[in-house]
């Protein structure tokens, strides 16, 4: 009866010193998290400017957290082919599925970091075989030792309290380190969805250069004929023949170096959508002009869109919250540990009442303790961590002027193509209206071959240059997109990411405005 009531009154204590731990707990050192101030202007200084009563009506912009659903962007362009790709892209790339099992990856050590604040349990059973030295039993000089076997079955309980918030510290960091990695998992599928598109148009720039070789290849062969003709009759003689030959083969050579060009475009497009180049092909189909008009919106919202921000923000809370788990290095540690089982040199007397046995801590086998001396290890991990924070604040700002800037350089872009394609436009009408008269001319024999061969190059020239910019608009809409942090539409809670298929986080609300 008096070993129970010392149970109790031990349990009892025990009890106390872990509500006590409990309370202490909430006395986390170190400093709270603030995210750092960032320079952000009023508006973008690239911005376009709509004039009265225009509404870009193909594109609305919204301010979802970074973690919202970016919306199916790449819609805007209205072009199912893109669509299919994209969706390809999605389910099937590695690198996003690598991405996403990083994600886990990190929730997964979160989950680890939260047990600290647990107790364990432990169990065990099994015999052990003793040997006592007579002297130990006060036997007399001479007798031998003695023997035992001993029979255990217990369960132990151990708890590390968490006076000073090294644990919560230690979680915090995890969890900030968490969601880093889900926001880069979101930066990962932003960018394959950008490649996709980019790697699409340009694609499509160069089928428009083949086209436009084959166009030309052919026109040179008429030339060739007519050369042909023309000295078989006596009106030329054989070096303009020559010359036309060699326009053929250049014009020739040149679809040749289009077409290897488009072989690697195509195989880079393959491994984007997670498929061997010998497995996928991509019909011809020639590039048409990209009109849309995107508004960036304001760039205090684009801290808040753009995903590469969100993973160095909370690569920064990380950081912070290792400052406060170097602090806690100084503070005393509470280890408590308890066990209560049966205890029995027999097995069948084992299982018994009177074969109980406990052992509670820290009265017994364990204690507080409080570090005193460690050559300055405590100190140093300190100005590490605070080194670090100051280092992903420095890193955090740089990225968003880089943010910025992205956007900026799109921008000016977008506006100074908008011009340069207008002025190309009207080249490549003038170089046409050019050489049909050449051509003319010369059939009528008032201008030599050579004049007809300058002419038709700068017709080439200036359709492969028209080309290009076709294709540099239709690169720079998606990079605007992509600098302006992807989608756009009312956000919604993003779907957690699973490594065996990260497609089913991807976007799925229908985001085009027209």
């Amino acid at each position: 009866m008096k070993n129970d009531k010392t149970i109790l009154r031990l349990a009892k204590l025990a009890g106390l010193s872990t509500l006590m731990a409990a309370l202490l707990a909430a006395c986390a050192v170190g400093p709270d998290y603030k995210r750092p101030e960032a320079a952000t202007p009023a508006a973008f200084k690239e911005a376009p400017t709509l004039a009265a009563g225009e509404q870009a009506g193909t594109w609305k912009p919204a301010e979802p957290a970074d973690a919202g659903q970016r919306g199916e962007w790449w819609k805007v362009f209205g072009d199912p082919v893109l669509d299919a790709l994209e969706q390809q892209a999605l389910d099937a790339n590695q690198n996003l599925k690598a991405a996403a099992a990083r994600v886990q990856e990190a929730r997964a050590a979160t989950r680890a970091a939260r047990s600290a604040w647990f107790p364990s349990l432990d169990a065990g059973f099994g015999p052990t075989r003793e040997g006592v030295s007579s002297a130990s039993q006060f036997q007399p000089q001479g007798s031998g030792p003695i023997n035992a076997t001993l029979w255990r079955a217990q369960g132990t309980v151990s708890y590390e309290a968490d006076l000073f918030g090294s644990v919560s510290r230690n979680v915090e960091a995890s969890r900030a380190d968490a969601a880093q990695s889900d926001a880069l998992f979101q930066s990962v599928r932003l960018a394959l969805q950008a490649d996709v598109a980019q790697n699409y148009f340009e694609l499509r720039q160069l089928d428009s250069d083949q086209d436009l070789y084959r166009r030309t290849v052919a026109l040179r062969e008429e030339s060739l004929k007519l050369t042909q003709r023309r000295f078989s009759e006596g009106d030329i003689d054989d070096l303009d023949v020559s010359r036309a030959k060699n326009e053929l083969a250049s014009a020739q050579a040149d679809a040749v170096g289009v077409a290897r060009r488009r072989a690697a475009s195509e195989h880079a497009l393959a491994i984007l959508l997670g498929k061997a180049p010998a497995d996928f092909g991509f019909k011809e189909t020639p590039i048409v002009p990209v009109t849309l008009k995107i508004p960036p919106g304001l760039p205090s919202a684009l801290l808040e869109r753009r995903p590469d921000v969100a993973a160095a923000e909370r690569a920064m809370a990380a950081a912070n919250a290792r400052i406060g788990l170097a602090k806690s290095a100084y503070f005393p540690k509470l280890n408590i540990s308890g066990s209560f089982g049966y205890e029995a040199s027999t097995l069948g007397n084992l299982f018994m009442w009177s074969s109980r046995t406990f052992l509670l801590g820290p009265f017994a086998g364990t204690a507080l303790t409080l570090p005193l001396f460690d050559g300055g290890r405590r100190s140093a991990g300190v100005q590490q961590a605070r080194a670090s924070y100051e280092e992903q604040v420095a890193n955090y700002r740089q990225q968003v002027l880089v943010a910025f800037r992205e956007v900026e350089d799109n921008l000016s872009d977008l506006r100074l193509l908008d011009d340069q394609i207008r002025a190309q436009g009207d080249a490549v009408s003038a170089s046409q209206r050019a050489a049909k008269l050449s051509r003319t001319q010369y059939q009528e024999g008032q201008i030599a071959y050579l004049d007809v061969i300058d002419s038709e190059r700068t017709v080439l020239q200036s359709q492969l240059q028209a080309n290009q910019l076709t294709g540099a608009q239709a690169v720079s809409t998606v990079n605007l997109i992509r600098a302006l942090g992807g989608g756009w539409g009312t956000p919604q809670a993003a779907a957690a990411p699973v490594a065996a298929s990260p497609a089913a986080s991807s976007a799925t609300q229908a985001v085009a405005q027209r």
